[in-house]
C-alpha cells in the first residue's frame, strides 16, 4: 500500500500592481514650455549678437530663469498609488501614506491635510471660472430636465469641476485604501536640490557680474 503525500500547494498569483495615477496642468505644461522657449530665444540672441558683459549676464539670468520656471509650471505633478500619495512641488516632494491624510478639500487651492501639516497640490489648480461654467451648464440642464416630459430625453447633468473631480478621486483612494498594511508611516519630505542649485547658482553668479559691472 502506498502512502499518499499531501499536494504541494499551488502558489498564488501575486496580486496585480497598477500604475500610479498621475494628475497635472496641462494649461501649466503649455504656459512652462511656450515661456522656456521664448526665453532661450531671446536669450540666445542676446548671446549670439550681444557684446561686452551682455552675453554671460544673460547665460547667468536663463542659468536662474529656466529652472524657476520649469519648477512652477512643468515640475507639479501628483501621483496616486495604491500605499501612499506623492506630491512633486516645485520645490519639495511630499510622500504621503495614505493612512496619514488627515483631509483633501479644495477651496482657492488643492491641499492635503497630513501628519499635521498642510501641503498645497501645485499639480491641481482650482479654477473658479470653471467651477462657475459648470454649475451654469448644470442649473440649465436641470432647468431642461425639469421640462422634459420623459427622464429619456433629458440631456446630461455636466461633471464638476477637473479639479474638484480630482480630489473627489484622492479622498476615495484614501478612504479604500489607508487600512492597507503599506499605507501606513508617516510624512517625508524631500527638498528639491536638483532645482533649487541651479537657480541659486544662476542668481549667484548673476548677482556678482552686476556687483563687479
Amino acid at each position: 500500500m502506498t502512502s499518499s503525500d499531501d499536494p504541494t500547494p499551488t502558489p498564488q498569483p501575486d496580486r496585480p500592481k497598477y500604475d500610479d495615477r498621475s494628475y497635472r496642468s496641462v494649461a501649466g505644461i503649455v504656459t512652462g514650455v511656450l515661456l522656456i522657449a521664448l526665453s532661450l530665444w531671446l536669450g540666445g540672441d542676446a548671446v549670439l549678437r550681444g557684446s561686452g558683459r551682455t552675453p554671460w549676464l544673460t547665460l547667468a539670468g536663463l542659468l536662474a530663469a529656466l529652472p524657476l520656471l520649469a519648477a512652477f509650471t512643468i515640475r507639479p505633478a501628483v501621483y496616486a498609488g495604491e500605499e501612499r500619495l506623492r506630491i512633486r512641488n516645485p520645490f519639495r516632494t511630499i510622500t504621503v501614506p495614505w493612512a496619514a491624510v488627515e483631509h483633501l478639500r479644495a477651496g482657492y487651492s488643492t491641499e492635503v491635510v497630513a501628519g499635521g501639516q498642510r501641503f498645497q497640490l501645485w499639480a491641481i489648480p482650482v479654477s473658479l471660472r470653471a467651477r462657475k461654467r459648470v454649475a451654469r451648464q448644470t442649473a440649465r440642464a436641470a432647468t431642461a430636465t425639469a421640462r422634459q416630459s420623459s427622464l429619456l430625453n433629458a440631456p446630461e447633468v455636466p461633471a464638476r469641476a477637473w479639479s474638484d473631480q480630482a480630489v473627489d478621486e484622492l479622498r476615495d483612494l484614501a478612504e479604500t485604501n489607508a487600512a492597507k498594511p503599506g499605507a501606513q508611516g508617516e510624512v517625508s519630505v524631500r527638498w528639491a536640490y536638483e532645482v533649487i542649485a541651479p537657480i541659486v547658482t544662476g542668481a549667484i553668479v548673476l548677482a556678482v557680474l552686476l556687483a563687479i559691472g
